[in-house]
């Protein structure tokens, strides 16, 4: 079964794949039911999580009932452990909005709930980052999450987060990143979508960020926190949820 779902989830066009997956996922959360892996975000346990990814699938790390990889799960366990996200008065603009988040933080009374992308079916605005239809200073609170890396000018996609997100407010700005490279790799005359792909991991994305991701964040004005929790969270924790070692949340304030 994890060679088809393998094929089927890189051959499928995401917007679509949201779509299907509304009906398709009841049967694979059935069909997987077990003890081994717990997705945090609705608490459902299976014998395995389904594999992953474009050019180097991973293995066990694709939620069956919530369809959360591991970057949704560490960032649920943050935002519901360490920040007042789920209780406090908060507008909130979410970038992309994951399907693992999307019905769940549009449930909750205290937020005020902003959506925006180009492309997804669950946007309620559709925006370009790099000019958004917004006043200065509009949101508390920002998610932008796997967006950066697929924008050519990402320069101005920053500048563009910091001028609507308020005074005293927080964003999390989570992007693939290669914490082993000082600098981060672009290369705009490399257009073959096969070897986009081998090169920066998919063959939509014209980056690879290092290190320099976060003081990028810094000259645009944000106050940048590099956030480990993996090394906060218990081991048995870490594995249980099937989330990335070491993986870095960028906590931005403005």
């Amino acid at each position: 079964m994890s060679k088809v779902f393998k094929y089927l989830l890189n051959l499928i066009p995401r917007p679509l794949l949201i779509r299907l997956s509304y009906w398709v996922r009841p049967f694979i959360a059935l069909f997987l039911k077990g003890k081994n892996f717990t997705d945090p975000i609705d608490g459902k346990s299976f014998r395995s999580f389904l594999p992953y990814g474009y050019e180097n699938p991973r293995e066990n790390v694709l939620s069956p009932s919530t369809l959360s990889l591991e970057r949704h799960r560490l960032l649920w366990l943050y935002l519901k452990n360490e920040t007042d996200l789920f209780t406090a008065p908060h507008t909130l603009l979410h970038f992309a909005p994951e399907q693992a988040f999307y019905k769940r933080f549009k449930k909750l009374k205290n937020l005020e709930y902003t959506t925006t992308d180009l492309n997804s079916p669950l946007a309620d605005v559709k925006a370009d980052i790099c000019n958004l239809p917004f006043e200065d200073n509009s949101f508390d609170v920002i998610l932008c999450n796997h967006v950066l890396e697929h924008i050519p000018n990402d320069t101005k996609a920053m500048q563009e987060l910091y001028r609507v997100l308020k005074p005293g407010g927080w964003g999390i700005f989570q992007i693939p990143q290669d914490l082993k490279r000082e600098k981060t790799f672009e290369d705009d005359s490399i257009s073959d979508k096969k070897e986009r792909a081998r090169i920066f991991g998919q063959y939509d994305h014209v980056r690879i960020y290092g290190r320099d991701y976060f003081d990028k964040l810094r000259s645009i004005g944000f106050t940048v926190e590099e956030v480990d929790y993996t090394q906060i969270l218990p081991k048995e924790e870490v594995e249980r949820y099937r989330l990335a070692k070491g993986e870095i949340i960028p906590l931005v304030r403005k």
